[in-house]
């Protein structure tokens, strides 16, 4: 004759049976498009920049093959945050105070 399994088996088979499937949802949590084009690093740039001026989008275009050489280093500045982006394109650029207007 088996012996009956003791409740506390039984109990943490039925915790275990039902924390496994909730255990396997993968959830995506999404952040900005990466392109790994000029196209999309400067379309970050427009977009954290104040003003969105069609010139800074002109100038990152012409001068964006020439500092990013790969699909990579693209996908990395398109993940900086605003200002980081806006900050590597222009310098950084120290506030103005009332004695150097």
């Amino acid at each position: 004759m088996t012996r009956p399994a003791p409740l506390l088996a039984i109990l943490l088979g039925l915790a275990l049976g039902a924390a496994l499937p909730a255990g396997c949802v993968v959830r995506r949590f999404s952040g900005p498009d990466l392109t790994g084009t000029c196209d999309g690093a400067c379309a970050h740039y427009v977009q954290c920049k104040p003003g969105h001026a069609r010139i800074d989008r002109d100038r990152c275009v012409a001068e964006c093959p020439e500092v990013f050489s790969d699909r990579d280093s693209l996908m990395t500045y398109e993940s900086l945050a605003c200002e980081d982006a806006v900050e590597y394109v222009d310098g950084n650029t120290p506030p103005r105070t009332a004695s150097h207007r």
